[in-house]
């Protein structure tokens, strides 16, 4: 995955692409986002599975990140970096689906029922287009086992992330699908480091259990400097539903517990050491259903001098995880301490997903970070 057969030349972009992929593995010893995204691909090829993906652009990737195939720039040809993996070049499918969202999930979710040992994917371009396939996530996706014991291992990417770009392609409407979650149905998850990623995908197919996969993926973390992870992380560790604090903090210090999914906590996280704020820890939910109140108990024990906690969001209070979700994070806090109180950090309710104007969105980002930080 960082070399191309002799005689095929790629892009100049790509060209560089490449070396720093080689210089990620050979010196630094990190990956980002999409080698790591990558090297769970290749790995489970080399475990005998299969993988396909489509979805819009999903080869380069929308936000040119991904580029698991590439384009000769004299010719025309393609190359997978993936297929000298397979046993069989069929083991590895990666396509470019036409703007029909309703009709390729569709599709997608019959692949996924028929071929157990295939981690399946489809990959909306950004969340919001996954709003045309909605009837296939309420009659198919949440509901199959329920309605006809039809087993579903399909894995669902949503780029999701409040950048300022707009309303729609800011939200993936993570509320939608938390409302469809019952009776262990599906799995949502968060993941916001590239480890994360490698492992949530590997679970998804090695695993003998088969549950739909909606993954909210980032956009801004595809390249953030704090997003990534080591080679060690991906060969040694697994994916953990609850992210502990990371800093050295004395826990006997700390008065707040910040809980959080996805981009906003390394927002937190860098407005926290730019403060020199040590009285405050950061707790991230990689997976917010199945609820891992286990998980959660076990990063809380650590502070015994707590005072309250804090549930922080990009989205408006109506969307997002604070209605659907809520109920578990109070019931974990209980557990650690009786006398706990969650309160709520984020953009009021609103009928608009996002505010679609750039001055109006940095004014509502401060806030909601800093009403997490402020110590009452």
């Amino acid at each position: 995955i960082t070399s191309v057969p002799d005689g095929f030349t790629p892009q100049r972009k790509i060209t560089k692409l490449l070396e720093t992929r080689k210089k990620m593995l050979t010196e630094s010893k990190t990956v980002d986002w999409a080698l790591a995204e990558l090297l769970a691909f290749g790995s489970i090829l080399k475990d005998n599975f299969s993988v396909r993906m489509s979805g819009q652009d999903c080869r380069r990737g929308t936000f040119s990140h991904r580029h698991a195939v590439v384009v000769d720039n004299t010719n025309g040809n393609t190359h997978s970096f993936l297929k000298p993996l397979a046993k069989d070049s069929k083991d590895i499918e990666i396509y470019n689906s036409i703007l029909s969202e309703f009709g390729v999930l569709g599709f997608e979710f019959g692949y996924a029922t028929a071929e157990p040992g295939t981690l399946t994917i489809w990959e909306a371009q950004f969340g919001d287009f996954a709003n045309g396939a909605q009837v296939v996530f309420d009659q198919f996706i949440s509901s199959g086992e329920h309605k006809w014991s039809r087993l579903c291992g399909l894995t669902v990417l949503l780029p999701h992330g409040y950048e300022g770009q707009g309303p729609e392609h800011s939200s993936a409407r993570l509320e939608r699908y938390l409302q469809l979650c019952a009776e262990h149905n599906m799995q949502i998850c968060i993941p916001t480091t590239p480890a994360q990623v490698f492992h949530m995908l590997r679970r998804q197919v090695i695993r003998p259990l088969r549950k739909p996969l909606i993954v909210f993926t980032p956009k801004s973390l595809l390249r953030h400097k704090l997003a990534i992870s080591t080679l060690e992380e991906l060969a040694e560790g697994s994916f953990q539903t609850v992210i502990p604090e990371i800093d050295e903090l004395d826990p006997s210090k700390v008065e707040r517990v910040i809980l959080c999914s996805g981009k906003v906590y390394y927002d937190l996280l860098q407005a926290r050491r730019d403060r020199e704020e040590e009285r405050i820890a950061i707790i991230r939910l990689e997976q917010l259903y199945p609820f891992p109140e286990e998980q959660l108990h076990e990063a809380l024990a650590p502070y015994t001098n707590l005072k309250d906690a804090v549930w922080c969001q990009e989205e408006p209070m109506n969307m997002g995880a604070w209605y659907s979700s809520q109920h578990h994070m109070r019931r974990g806090l209980q557990e650690h301490s009786s006398n706990l109180v969650l309160t709520y950090a984020g953009r009021e309710a609103s009928a608009s997903p996002a505010a679609g104007y750039m001055a109006l969105h940095i004014e509502q980002q401060e806030k909601l970070i800093n009403d997490a930080l402020t110590l009452g």
